[in-house]
């Protein structure tokens, strides 16, 4: 399995990082069973996130005809006052999120991500407010996802079924909450497509138990909550 996680400027650094060494960390483990790269939409550039400045280098460009994950991550920025107008920009450094996620749509992103999403041997992730790119971009209407907590009214205004949940798998999509889910995230990545074996012990190594169930659009609809 190849790992696609995808930089864009303003990323939020936790969200890459975190399933990054949980999938290397898989690979170690299984030997020759996950590779991961870091990629932007432009290609190999250094990729400056939302976080003092903080940057990384992509490798690659976004390739949606290679088999395996393409991840999301979510940005870094101010989370914005109540009220304001969303890609309202307050200055130089005080983007919020909803800015530094949207400029996104204007990169060659959006096309690349429906072309992933397209393609059926790609399952696409996201952390945090990642999966409100694909949304945004009106790739996910009737489809269920989970954001950052902060997010699910914007997620649930695209379209989106937004699901309160620490993980959501809906099949090609498979998406995670707040920005430590991400260790989550790629943990149950690990566990679907690798085996629970080498999920385990990961967790173990990384001192880390994942939280909640995995929410799938599966079994009898609750009734009186």
């Amino acid at each position: 399995m190849h790992a696609q996680i995808v930089l864009f400027d303003g990323f939020d650094p936790l969200d890459v990082v975190a399933p990054f060494e949980v999938l290397c960390a898989g690979g170690t483990a299984a030997p020759g069973a996950v590779s991961v790269e870091l990629v932007s939409a432009e290609g190999p550039r250094e990729v400056v996130s939302g976080t003092n400045g903080l940057a990384l280098r992509a490798t690659a460009a976004l390739d949606p005809g290679r088999a395996g994950l393409v991840v999301l991550p979510g940005a870094s920025g101010r989370v914005g006052e109540p009220g304001e107008v969303p890609g309202e920009d307050t200055g130089a450094g005080d983007e919020t999120i909803p800015v530094l996620l949207g400029r996104t749509l204007a990169t060659e992103l959006p096309v690349l991500l429906k072309a992933a999403m397209e393609n059926p041997e790609v399952t696409v992730a996201a952390v945090c407010g990642g999966s409100l790119v694909p949304a945004m971009a009106g790739l996910l209407e009737g489809r269920h996802a989970t954001t950052h907590h902060m997010g699910l009214d914007m997620l649930d205004a695209t379209g989106v079924h937004a699901v309160n949940a620490r993980v959501v798998d809906d099949g090609d999509l498979v998406t995670g909450a707040g920005v430590t889910s991400g260790l989550d995230l790629g943990l149950y990545l690990l566990e679907r497509e690798v085996g629970p074996r080498i999920a385990h012990a990961v967790e173990e190594l990384f001192a880390h138990e994942r939280r909640g169930t995995v929410w799938k659009a599966e079994g009898p609809v609750p009734v009186g909550f």
